[in-house]
């Protein structure tokens, strides 16, 4: 076995402190893409699909949780510069080999969504398609924190999650009131909108759950 191998097998967390998601499922994050597709391995969200129409997105993008980049693709397929960011190797890998193979220029990158600042680097948009939602309530305030910290005042987040209102609701619904209270004028953020949505998965059918889609200005 390699050095890596046995690194990777005697700590799968790679020396990072599991996620409350991680801790919950017993697995890591890279787990997910082992055996086929993630469940929120879809293809572009609707909603992300929507936001991009109207010319939500500009200037320098951040995908933040890429997974293995549908969104995050789908942006730069509009000529935008964009960056996805992911703590499963293999899902920044997949990422890699669907950019090479459609010919779109996207650059995806290992990094933890909880230590942003560690890239360098600032964004004047921000793409959550399905990574607010895994947070519980001790990490959600770090998390928004590292989000202000590859931001700048004016820089607008989207963030489309899983809702806690109607039938069907995702493993890991949250409230508006959760929205709200996380991304607030002291973290550096306000709300502009939260709206109703629909979060696709390979398991809640055509309809996808029931969602929100926040749209927060950096203040």
């Amino acid at each position: 076995m390699s050095e890596r191998a046995e690194s990777i097998a005697n700590d799968p967390f790679g020396g990072r402190r599991p996620t409350s998601h991680e801790r919950m499922t017993g697995r890591p994050w890279d787990a997910s893409y082992h055996d086929g597709p993630a469940p929120w391995d879809v293809g572009p969200q609707p909603a992300i699909v929507r936001v991009a129409a109207a010319g939500g997105f500009t200037g320098t993008v951040l995908d933040a949780g890429c997974g293995t980049g549908e969104n995050a693709l789908h942006v730069a397929s509009l000529g935008l510069p964009v960056l996805g960011v992911d703590v499963a190797e293999t899902a920044i890998g997949l990422a890699r080999e669907k950019a090479a193979e459609r010919g779109i220029e996207a650059e995806f990158t290992v990094a933890d969504v909880f230590g942003l600042d560690r890239l360098g680097r600032t964004f004047d948009r921000v793409l959550d398609s399905g990574m607010f939602h895994t947070c519980d309530a001790d990490e959600r305030g770090t998390y928004v924190a590292s989000l202000a910290s590859v931001t700048k005042p004016g820089s607008i987040a989207y963030v489309l999650c899983f809702s806690d209102i109607g039938t069907g609701t995702g493993p890991h619904p949250v409230s508006e009131a959760d929205l709200r209270s996380a991304f607030n004028p002291g973290a550096g953020w306000k709300v502009a909108a939260i709206e109703p949505e629909r979060v696709h998965t390979t398991f809640h059918g055509a309809n996808g759950a029931p969602g929100w889609l926040a749209t927060l200005h950096r203040v």
